[in-house]
């Protein structure tokens, strides 16, 4: 068998699946004997129905209730999703702004305000296209999926690596409120809370949920001697749901209004945090410190509508109807370089380290708009066939400024001024059937066309555009009530995109994947634990790249010929007794561009580039390039591993219990290049909960995040020096959560 076939790659990881089960057999065989310790079904809504999570073929991993709260503690962002979920990254170089997502490997590094990213976040049925709209804060959630793998029929546009689906607790008949407050180290304040009100009963509900989030800021400026300037942020967001649902009725309607307001710093990028040959932070690393000649402030706003209408029209088809309408502005500006100064002016005027000159770059989004109208009916009478079709329409028009500044200029003037705007129209119709063979036997396809065209202007008008038919196909096989295998495969689709910073216009053409994917999803031991894997493997074609950084502060698109991914996920829960709660999972992603030959700029900073080096002749004379073939997806450690684990002791009133989480992510490496010192290698982070949870509904606990302190690169910039960006400290707090 050629060992580059699908079949070989998916048995590869089939292997490494099937090592890890015994231990999975070990654990379950713990478990006790009550209906007490059984473990709730999970409803999960990844073919646009409610199904349940064993049901579905795909690969899927959710986050709700307690999990979710925890990960979230001490003022988090989304990013907090990293690692915290098998064959999921999430990195941002704009901070609490702009989070950018890879799932098994696919992802993209531009930090351009109008990049094109391959994973879709999809908030109550609204795909969130521009990396501004993503980072919407997480409260009041039903749940979080992360569907991993293309998903192309029922969602459409920009999804060859995945979704990830977050679903917002909806309005009810009943009245519920809850508070949930929080103080922690930096004098960090977090409150969330929601009521649910119903206005007449069944008929109209009304939701409200808030957020309120913030710092102070705890890092030095050592350069103005200015003490605890940055790190600060305050966030605040609201949600506010009307349900209409006369009572018997077959219409509903939910219209969902949504804003946020996020002020604070721009990522802190640290001057020489790396030393030169090795990966990591450096050995003149100082959390609390800074050196720097520029500003450095993040504002962004952004708000939104939703619309959704259900109506039956007769026993067996139900309509839905979606409309979406976000808009958004946003102004980023920060310290490049990362140090003052520049080395020009001699020795003792720049700083940390050798810093070759100065650069300090604005960012701003003056107007966003967002539009997407989605219908869709759904088909099912109870018997074998049911199947889905709709339209989907998305218009989005974004204005773009970007600024670089001389910040060693008194009053630090205007050197360039970017003016650009990006129009994006796209267009998907779509059809998937579900058909019972047996009553073993399921299988599924889909089918979805798409448009997608856009309009980018600088100082001349550019078009581009293409049409192109993504497709599933799958089968589900029940072997006992127990255990189902599945097998699916998919095509995505990522349109073509361009976009302009400082220099020429870049484009990139259209990005095609096709996923091959067999897993198997088991509840065992009367329902006391889930164990559900997949095995998977992918070729793009045209893959959509970006240099970043290198030689200058900009970034540049091409298309790889071949790139490719495989690997496997496992994900498990388990309730060995009545007071102990495990989950745990893992992944492995192996990436590799396959072509032969792909030229890369290396770093303009002073690193050790491993690439072979190639020779290129321009007509401004030879230039070096690196053969970056071979190389994996920036971005994409191999290993990714989660654990969490609950434990609760009964005593009067209520129980007191321990939380504790755990996350491994891989050996990193940050660029399209192999280098020495941009990557990071792999790192356990953890945290811990404890308290007193009252049978009067509230729960009072004391919290550690990152508790054993770990300081890691979870970026670079790499065009000036040996820069860097970090994780989040160490933080403890204590906190309060009733419910009414």
């Amino acid at each position: 068998m050629p060992s580059n076939t699908p079949l070989r790659r998916l048995l590869a990881s089939a292997s490494l699946v099937a090592a890890c089960m015994p231990g999975v057999s070990a654990l379950a065989q713990t478990s006790g004997e009550t209906a007490d310790t059984r473990l709730a079904p999970v409803t999960v809504t990844a073919t646009r129905v409610e199904e349940n999570l064993q049901d579905v073929p795909v690969s899927i991993s959710t986050l709700s209730g307690e999990k979710l709260d925890t990960l979230k503690a001490s003022g988090a962002d989304v990013r907090f999703l990293s690692a915290r979920v098998p064959s999921v990254v999430a990195e941002s170089s704009f901070g609490r702004a702009f989070p950018r997502f890879y799932i098994r490997g696919i992802g993209n590094t531009d930090f351009d305000l109008n990049a094109s990213q391959p994973v879709s976040l999809v908030y109550d049925d609204v795909p969130y296209e521009s990396p501004i709209l993503k980072g919407f804060p997480v409260f009041d959630l039903e749940r979080i999926e992360v569907l991993r793998g293309p998903q192309g029929t029922l969602f459409g546009r920009n999804t060859p690596g995945g979704i990830i689906k977050f679903d917002s607790r909806k309005p009810q008949d009943e009245f519920e409120a809850y508070v949930r407050a929080s103080y922690g180290t930096y004098n960090t304040r977090d409150f969330e809370g929601a009521v649910n009100l119903p206005l007449a009963e069944d008929i109209l509900s009304v939701r409200l949920s808030g957020l309120y989030q913030e710092r102070d800021p705890y890092v030095d400026n050592a350069r103005t001697g200015e003490s605890d300037r940055y790190e600060g942020f305050k966030e605040v967001a609201g949600r506010a749901q009307i349900l209409f649902s006369p009572k018997g009725s077959d219409f509903e309607a939910l219209l969902n209004l949504h804003a946020r307001s996020n002020d604070g710093d721009a990522r802190l990028f640290r001057a020489n945090i790396i030393d030169r040959g090795n990966r990591g932070i450096g050995s003149d690393f100082d959390r609390e410190t800074v050196f720097y000649d520029a500003d450095n402030f993040l504002h962004q706003d952004t708000s939104g509508a939703t619309l959704r209408l259900d109506k039956s029209l007769t026993d067996t088809i139900k309509a839905t109807y979606v409309f979406g309408f976000e808009t958004a502005e946003i102004e980023s500006r920060g310290d490049i370089d990362g140090g003052f100064g520049a080395a020009f002016l001699g020795a003792g005027n720049f700083g940390p380290g050798f810093i070759p000159f100065a650069s300090e770059t604005s960012g701003a989004v003056d107007d966003l708009d967002q539009t997407t109208h989605e219908i869709r009916f759904v088909y099912d009478d109870g018997g074998r066939l049911r199947g889905q079709a709709g339209v989907f329409l998305f218009d989005e028009k974004v204005d773009i400024v970007s600024r670089s500044f001389n910040s060693l200029a008194p009053g630090r003037p205007q050197t360039t001024v970017a003016r650009r705007s990006l129009d994006t129209e796209s267009t998907g119709i779509f059809v998937s059937l579900g058909y019972d063979v047996t009553d073993r036997l399921e299988v599924a396809g889909g089918v979805r066309w798409s448009d997608d065209q856009k309009e980018f202007t600088t100082a001349t008008v550019r078009s581009i555009g293409d049409e192109q038919v993504s497709w599933d196909v799958s089968a589900t096989y029940a072997v006992s009530d127990a255990l189902k295998t599945y097998a699916r495969i998919a095509k995505g689709f990522r349109g073509p995109t361009i976009q302009q910073r400082f220099g020429q216009p870049s484009q990139a053409g259209s990005e095609l994947v096709l996923s091959y994917e067999a897993g198997l999803k088991s509840e065992l031991f009367d329902r006391r634990l889930r164990a559900n894997a997949s095995v998977y493997f992918y070729e793009i074609d045209g893959q959509q790249l970006t240099i970043v950084g290198g030689l200058t502060n900009d970034v540049s698109l091409f298309n790889a010929d071949t790139s490719e991914g495989y690997g496997f996920e496992a994900d498990l829960e388990a309730a060995p007794t009545e007071r102990l709660l495990l989950t745990a999972g893992l992944s492995y992603n192996k990436t590799e561009f396959k072509d032969a030959l792909i030229l890369a700029p290396g770093c303009g900073a002073r690193c050790t580039v491993l690439d072979p080096a190639v020779i290129v002749t321009t007509r401004a004379g030879p230039i070096t390039r690196f053969n970056i073939s071979g190389n994996s997806f920036p971005n994409a450690p191999e290993w990714i591993a989660n654990v969490t684990a609950r434990y609760a002791v009964p005593v009067t009133g209520g129980e007191v219990y321990g939380y504790t989480d755990w996350a491994f992510k891989g050996e990193t490496n940050f660029f399209l290049y192999d280098s020495a010192e941009f990557g990071q290698d792999g790192y356990w982070e953890g945290g811990l909960k404890a308290g007193y949870k009252s049978d009067h509904d509230y729960d009072v606990s004391v919290f550690v995040r990152n508790m054993t302190d770990e300081e890691v690169l979870e970026g670079a910039i790499d065009f000036n020096n040996l820069t860097g960006f970090v994780n989040e400290p160490r933080t403890f707090g204590v906190q309060l959560l009733w419910n009414f």
